[in-house]
């Protein structure tokens, strides 16, 4: 289930895995993305509210959109150049 309006390249589901986790294995993912690619990231823990952007502003990577829906954090990346 998605509830972006894009659609996305690829897809990664982090539910159940706690901090650091979900952002260690989004850095192994987006390096095997294109540039320009569309990533779709479901996690479970409130912490990838405050890591998944700072993940993105420090690496160039655009965090399109970012939703809570049913205890479930989605987020739509774009990798950078």
């Amino acid at each position: 289930m998605t509830l972006f309006d894009q659609k996305a390249d690829h897809h990664m589901d982090t539910c159940g895995l706690f901090c650091p986790e979900p952002v260690m294995l989004l850095h192994n993912k987006i390096d095997e993305l294109k540039s320009g690619e569309l990533l779709e990231l479901i996690a479970t823990d409130p912490s990838t509210q405050r890591d998944i952007p700072k993940f993105c502003q420090f690496l160039g990577h655009d965090l399109v959109k970012n939703i809570m829906h049913e205890q479930r954090y989605y987020f739509l990346i774009r990798k950078g150049a």
